[in-house]
């Protein structure tokens, strides 16, 4: 048989996360992010519950390719643009629309041929400080697009860099949203400043009579995929998000250790009395994080038979330990018999009977973010279809 581990896409979970990024921002059209192959989720397995988006946003060609492939005859969005004058000619042939964040990009599309001009998005530097014009020549870059032939639509677009907590004693995103609104207040175009924290904290905030923050488009990325944006000041239940993906397993092994003795690895868990310790069919190789706790003190949160429980010892490639004392208590008080081998074990998601585990629980425990864990799943844990 094969390992018992493997991940499911939840596309009920996927459909529902969208909707409630649209009722954030209920005047606003929505770009999916699926970037990083749908934040490790599998392009072909969320496309059909995302089909309700406005459009696809993406950041390689290949990717864009899988969408058009898939029959998406829609926008899609590159975010980071075109990274040579070639990417341009798929851009044409596929109808992408990109992001212009640099005069390298203009001058390649000064250079394009092209019988249908491009839809681009021009990216200011508001204070994120990576891609994008900063406000003073964000204007020259615009009359320079707008300009050339090739070019039929400008909008216009930011990115936050802290529209998931406060800045400063203040608000995260108000310098930002100042520097954008002074410097392109005139200009026509759609604009795009919002990801997931910004939609669902920010979206309904009034930034004058004539315009809100959400815009025209907004970006959700990690919150279409179940995780809070701004854990852990909220929760993704806070938000109304469900898991799109479970990383489950199974037990492999059951060991009695005694007082004193270790777990694992470098023996950094000792019992401190007697206790049951289940084997796991996951390690770092599935992509679930070496260092995630598992010593006396603390352990990373995992479900045995819809229980919560922790790690226990240093994850392995191919394995992990977990204590089964409050599995055992819980199942007693049931009239359960004790966990024992090919019960199942939940590392995120959804157990099968109906107790959740966030992502964002687990990527806490190991000092990381969601975003990270549902990126790194391993080529070769199955995806259940």
């Amino acid at each position: 048989m094969p390992r018992p581990i493997q991940a499911t896409v939840h596309s009920d979970a996927l459909s529902h996360n969208l909707q409630r990024a649209r009722a954030a921002a209920p005047d606003a059209r929505v770009w999916a992010v699926v970037k990083a192959n749908a934040y490790g989720h599998g392009i072909e397995r969320v496309f059909d519950a995302l089909r309700a988006a406005d459009g696809f946003a993406l950041l390689d060609l290949d990717e864009a390719q899988r969408v058009r492939d898939l029959g998406w005859r829609g926008p899609v969005l590159l975010l980071e643009g075109a990274f040579e004058q070639r990417d341009l000619e798929l851009c044409s042939r596929l109808g992408l629309w990109h992001v212009v964040h640099c005069d390298e990009q203009i001058d390649m599309l000064a250079t394009h041929k092209t019988q249908v001009p491009h839809r681009v998005f021009l990216k200011m530097n508001s204070g994120m400080n990576r891609l994008g014009f900063k406000p003073a020549p964000f204007r020259a870059a615009w009359n320079r697009l707008a300009a050339l032939p090739q070019v039929e639509e400008i909008s216009l677009m930011t990115h936050f860099s802290d529209a998931d907590a406060e800045r400063g004693g203040g608000d995260g995103i108000a310098h930002q949203v100042h520097a954008f609104v002074q410097a392109t207040q005139d200009l026509p175009g759609e604009r795009s400043l919002c990801n997931s924290a910004a939609t669902l904290r920010h979206a309904q905030r009034v930034l004058n009579a004539a315009e809100r923050l959400s815009a025209d488009w907004v970006r959700p990325g990690i919150a279409v995929y179940g995780s809070a944006p701004d854990h852990p000041a909220h929760t993704s239940a806070n938000w109304g998000l469900r898991p799109a993906m479970t990383l489950s397993s199974r037990l492999i092994a059951v060991q009695q250790v005694e007082a004193g003795d270790t777990v694992g690895y470098g023996s950094t868990f000792t019992a401190h009395t007697s206790m049951r310790i289940g084997v796991v069919a996951c390690g770092y190789a599935d992509g679930y994080p070496r260092h995630a706790p598992g010593t006396l003190e603390a352990g990373a949160p995992v479900l045995v038979s819809g229980v919560r429980t922790r790690l226990v010892g240093r994850v392995s490639m191919d394995m992990l330990t977990v204590d089964l004392g409050p599995v055992d208590a819980a199942l007693a008080q049931r009239g359960s018999e004790a966990a024992s081998i090919g019960a199942e074990v939940v590392l995120w998601g959804c157990s099968a009977s109906g107790a959740v585990l966030p992502v964002d629980e687990v990527a806490q425990a190991a000092g990381t973010i969601s975003y990270e864990l549902l990126c790194a799943v391993a080529r070769r844990v199955p995806f259940n279809e």
